[in-house]
């Protein structure tokens, strides 16, 4: 019995002396404060994670709220704008229907026309509403022009302009009404005669 007793003592000797053995149990099994730490730094990276996307999207309402404001500060008048377009069109109407005779009769009544227009003209000015008037031979426009009829025109460039019918207006850049306009187009080709035969020819 004594020799079994000796010789389970060296196997304990043997088994507690290897290093070996005793870092591998260490390794397969984690101390709890490992774990606790482990679990830590997993809440504390998810926190994280929601807090940078919280900032992200606070700034990202915060962009748009302060674009929204400045849309609504420029073209918040839109539709008295472009209702006030029909008084520009009438004014002008008017002093050019006046001629010699009736600015000499009623001098003051066609001078207070004037300064009422360019009183206008001014107030469009100071909100940012410009006209749009092209020039006969610039270049057709879609984004600012609409075409009314196309004609052609002995001379005159393919998808240019050759009549402005009304002008156009835009609003911080913004198209109010486009300028409506004639547009040149090619001129048809003449037709070709046939070549005739000579005599004799069947």
């Amino acid at each position: 019995m004594a020799k079994d007793k000796d010789h389970y003592r060296e196997d304990d000797e043997q088994f507690l002396d290897d290093p070996e053995t005793i870092d591998n149990e260490a390794e397969d099994e984690p101390s709890a404060h490992e774990v606790e730490l482990d679990a830590l730094r997993a809440e504390r990276d998810e926190l994280k994670d929601r807090l940078l996307r919280a900032l992200a999207e606070t700034e990202n309402l915060r962009k748009r709220a302060d674009r929204d404001r400045r849309d609504a500060e420029v073209y918040g008048g839109v539709r008295l704008a472009r209702d006030l377009l029909s008084v520009h069109d009438n004014l002008g109407r008017a002093l050019e229907a006046i001629d010699d005779d009736l600015r000499a009769r009623a001098g003051a009544l066609v001078e207070g026309l004037e300064l009422t227009q360019k009183d206008l003209l001014h107030v469009f000015s100071k909100h940012k509403i410009e006209k749009v008037t092209p020039a006969p031979g610039d270049k057709f426009d879609p984004n600012f022009h609409q075409a009314m009829f196309e004609a052609p025109i002995p001379g005159a460039t393919p998808g240019t302009v050759i009549e402005v019918m009304q002008a156009g207006f835009t609003i911080s850049g913004r198209l109010l009404r486009p300028a409506m306009v004639g547009v040149a187009r090619a001129a048809p080709q003449p037709a070709t005669q046939p070549e005739e035969e000579p005599n004799g020819a069947k």
